[in-house]
């Protein structure tokens, strides 16, 4: 029989053993009183009902099917004639309007590390600038201040993280004097966490003293926002309209009027921007609808069938791709939360590290384990208004998520390069391309130097010499 000194920790033991998790406790007898108390806060967090959901979850987990009722969405397209350039410059007025008078906040999902990309710390840190390697925070943090600056006004940014990465991504934050923003308008809210399971429903130990836990998701932003205190703050401050976005897009545009004044004209609660997929297997999840309700359907969870569909024209039928990229408003995540967040959990096979009998611990070669998350684009079926904008995804989507080939620190780099290099073409310049289209040299134009490729092409001098590096600061000639 396990016995804990205090009977609060006997109370937490007692319904491990009653939830038929006992085996968490095998190493309990060797710990220190330390680890112990180290596995009972860990206890403490989990839901044990919940754990037995998630049970139910992977028996019902099934494979690929096929959705009901499900139909291509409706989006604003890229502008192509006058009529939709009267339209665009009239949301960009109105969306400059509510950012110069405060209605406008910047959230940021950090909570993930860089292991994919073999790199030891918050994936927020990683160095990944052409040519003087600023970090995915510095860039944002940037354009957040340059933002502020242009419409004279202050920009809140609130950064989620996870238990993961909470301290050391504060820590980047205070080492580098938060990248020029004032400390009281950068926000930290940190997402909770979930036990992972094995096949049988069973928690994994990765450590005598350790649960194998994991973040609940993009979908724990609203929690994240209560729990971390942003909502309060947003409601000080008269901000009302969230703009998001995923930390590893080195194109993010953080505040966008054009997108803001969409959003406010429609009287949307959550919005959303798209690309159009480049193929039919490209893993972005889409937009559809499901029996009348907006949904962002996986491409794990199509058919290959409508995977490939097409319409008349050859375009693919289900080609509005989903990128991470939302406005949200403050009155819709308090309506989510009153009405208890109901987002569905989804289930991941993943490789987890699990503790052995003989007290080492295995380093799995293939998924081992399950763990379960919430997606936040599954609050958009709750919407009553929603707007879709489609982007040109040279100029606002290249995400860091692997070490080398697609979405790559490299990639990155070539994708950065092209999107500067087109400003400089634009001011009148000729720079070299190579054979796939891609700029030869290394370009940063720092956004207080010029924020957008209009701005670049008034103040960018007239005889300008084209060298292997260039770099436009906000004291540059």
């Amino acid at each position: 029989m396990i016995r804990a000194e205090r009977q609060e920790d006997q109370t937490f033991i007692d319904t491990v053993i009653q939830s038929g998790q006992a085996h968490i406790l095998d190493w309990w007898a060797e710990l220190s009183a330390s680890s112990k108390q180290k596995l009972l806060d860990q206890i403490r967090q989990i839901d044990f009902e919940q754990v037995k959901y998630f049970q139910k979850l992977l028996k019902k987990k099934s494979d690929h099917r096929t959705l009901p009722h499900m139909e291509p969405v409706d989006y604003i397209a890229l502008p192509q004639d006058e009529s939709s350039r009267r339209s665009r410059d009239e949301a960009k007025e109105i969306g400059e309007r509510a950012i110069r008078s405060g209605r406008t906040g910047v959230f940021t999902v950090a909570g993930g590390q860089g292991t994919r990309l073999g790199y030891n710390g918050p994936k927020g840190s990683f160095p990944c600038s052409p040519v003087s390697n600023k970090s995915l925070f510095e860039l944002q943090a940037e354009r957040i201040l340059a933002t502020g600056e242009a419409y004279g006004v202050t920009i809140p940014w609130t950064i989620m993280t996870s238990p993961i990465n909470d301290e050391t991504t504060r820590s980047f934050f205070e080492k580098n004097n938060h990248f020029g923003l004032k400390s009281k308008d950068v926000l930290f809210a940190c997402q909770r966490m979930l036990p992972a399971l094995d096949k049988n429903g069973k928690l994994i130990l990765n450590d005598k003293d350790h649960i194998a836990m994991s973040p609940n998701g993009h979908g724990g932003t609203f929690l994240a926002m209560r729990d971390g205190g942003v909502l309060d703050d947003a409601d000080r401050r008269g901000v009302d309209i969230l703009s998001y976005y995923q930390v590893d897009n080195v194109l993010i545009h953080v505040i966008d009027p054009v997108f803001i004044g969409y959003h406010i004209q429609a009287e949307a609660q959550m919005s959303s921007k798209m690309l159009k997929k480049h193929d039919p297997n490209e893993k972005v999840g889409h937009f559809g609808r499901v029996d009348g309700k907006l949904r962002v359907i996986e491409y794990s969870d199509m058919t290959e069938e409508d995977m490939k569909a097409q319409n008349p024209d050859g375009s693919l039928k289900y080609g509005a791709g989903s990128i991470g990229i939302h406005l949200i408003s403050i009155d819709f995540v308090k309506e989510e939360l009153r009405g208890g967040l109901t987002l569905p959990y989804h289930v991941a096979h993943k490789k987890i590290p699990i503790l052995q009998t003989d007290g080492t611990v295995y380093e799995p070669e293939s998924p081992n384990g399950y763990k379960f998350e919430t997606f936040v684009f599954d609050a958009l079926t709750d919407t009553k208004a929603s707007v879709i904008l489609e982007i040109r995804r040279e100029e606002e989507f290249s995400p860091i998520k692997n070490r080398e080939g697609s979405d790559s620190p490299a990639t990155a780099k070539r994708d950065l390069n092209n999107y500067f290099g087109s400003w400089l073409e634009a001011a009148g310049y000729k720079i070299g391309r190579d054979s796939n289209g891609n700029v030869k040299i290394d370009i940063e134009i720092h956004p207080l130097y010029a924020r957008t490729k209009e701005a670049f092409v008034n103040k960018v001098p007239k005889q300008l010499e084209i060298t292997q590096q260039m770099v436009f600061n906000p004291d540059s000639e």
